[in-house]
C-alpha cells in the first residue's frame, strides 16, 4: 500500500475544506479528492490534516496493521509519531524517508469507503467533550501508549496485534474529535490490550528460553 515513490510537487494546496467540522471518514475522502495525482505522500497528508495530523496519521497506519503480516510494516512510523507526541510536539515532523512514503489515492478512497460504515457507527458516539484527556497531558499519554502499541506490533507474536491496535484506534478517534470520554475508553482498552500482548510475548520468551535450556 505504501512505498517510497517521490511525486512531483502538487499544483495546488492539498487541504480538505472545513476539516475541523468534518467527520473522520469525510476528511479522509476529502483529502484524497483534494490531492491531485495518483499517489499522496505521508508528508502531504500531515500538512493537510493540520492539528489533527497525529491522530489521523496514526489511525490510517493502524487500520492496515490489523491485517495479518502487515503490523510490522506500519509499526516503525507509529513508533516515531507516538514518540514525537509523547515529547510534546503539536504537529508531526516526519523524517524525509517517511514523508516521501506514499499511498495510492485509490487505496485511500477505498480505505475510507470500506471503513465508512464502521466509522459512522463509532462517530455517532464520538463528539467534542472536554476533559482530562483533551489536555497536553492526554496528548502525551496518547503518544507514549502509541509507542507501546507500536512495539507490540513490531514484535512477532500470535494474536498480539489486534487487541492493542483496537484500543489505539479508539484512542485516535477520541483524540481527533477532542472527546475525553472516548479517549478514556481507548486508553483503558489500549492498556488491557498491551498487557495481554506483553503476557503472551513473555510466555513465549519463557517457553523458548526453557526449551533452549532443556536441549542444551
Amino acid at each position: 500500500m505504501l512505498d517510497d515513490t517521490v511525486r512531483s510537487p502538487l499544483p495546488g494546496p492539498c487541504e480538505p475544506a472545513h476539516a475541523e467540522a468534518a467527520p473522520i471518514s469525510r476528511i479522509v475522502a476529502e483529502v484524497a479528492a483534494a490531492c491531485p495525482g495518483e499517489r499522496i505522500t505521508l508528508g502531504e497528508m500531515a500538512e493537510a490534516f493540520g492539528d489533527r495530523a497525529f491522530g489521523l496519521l496514526i489511525l490510517l497506519l493502524l487500520l492496515p496493521s490489523l491485517l495479518p503480516g502487515m503490523a510490522s510494516v506500519f509499526g516503525l512510523p507509529m513508533l516515531l509519531l507516538g514518540a514525537q507526541m509523547g515529547l510534546g510536539r503539536r504537529v508531526p515532523r516526519l523524517p524525509a524517508f517517511m514523508a516521501r512514503r506514499s499511498i495510492r489515492r485509490a487505496d485511500l478512497l477505498r480505505l475510507a469507503g470500506a471503513s465508512s460504515k464502521w466509522l459512522q457507527k463509532v462517530e455517532r458516539l464520538v463528539r467534542p467533550r472536554p476533559g482530562p484527556f483533551t489536555t497536553p497531558f492526554g496528548d502525551r499519554l496518547f503518544g507514549w501508549l502509541t509507542v507501546y502499541v507500536a512495539i507490540m506490533l513490531i514484535l512477532p507474536g500470535p494474536g498480539t496485534n489486534g487487541p492493542p491496535a483496537f484500543g489505539n484506534i479508539v484512542m485516535a478517534l477520541g483524540l481527533v474529535e477532542h472527546d475525553s470520554k472516548v479517549m478514556g475508553w481507548g486508553i483503558a482498552l489500549t492498556i488491557l490490550g498491551c498487557l495481554f500482548a506483553t503476557a503472551v510475548l513473555g510466555a513465549l520468551f519463557w517457553l523458548g528460553f526453557g526449551a533452549i535450556g532443556f536441549v542444551f
